[in-house]
């Protein structure tokens, strides 16, 4: 197992670590969302699971996390799920802004130290949900915008 001095778990390359994510850079179109899957190894199945914003792991924000069960747990347009039976647990983050492209991290919460894993959210402008237009409002010229 790794062990850290410091809380950056990007800084440990020796060992096995029990906490892994499938992807550690996600993408996701504005309005629409995106998912992320990290991994654990067997025994840590009823540990609180957790997804925090903050480039920095020690001042990150815990923007919602699970009971120790598997049950669902919502925050902010993000939540959170357990399947201990897979020992994975499932982040979605909805409705997408630009300000969400950020450094997560998903997190085990233990004595001590927890343990953790960064990921990079990007929000991918190519695939926004958004289609906008304009028409003239004549005699006036003046523009009306709309999204639909």
């Amino acid at each position: 197992i790794c062990s850290c001095a410091l809380r950056h778990v990007d800084l440990c390359f020796s060992g096995s670590y029990p906490l892994m994510a499938v992807s550690n850079a996600v993408s996701g179109p504005v309005r629409g969302s995106l998912t992320v899957q990290c991994r654990y190894e067997p025994g840590w199945e009823t540990y609180k699971k957790w997804w925090c914003r903050g480039a920095n792991w020690e001042n990150c924000r815990i923007l919602v996390k699970t009971n120790g069960s598997g049950e669902k747990a919502k925050g902010n347009q993000v939540s959170i799920q357990d399947n201990q039976k897979m020992h994975t647990f499932t982040v979605t983050m909805e409705e997408l802004r630009w300000n969400n492209a950020d450094t997560y991290w998903c997190g085990i919460e233990r004595y001590g130290t927890d343990l953790g894993v960064k990921v990079k959210v990007t929000i991918d402008p190519g695939k926004s949900m958004c289609k906008c237009g304009c028409v003239s409002l004549e005699p006036a010229l003046s523009w009306l915008w709309w999204c639909s």
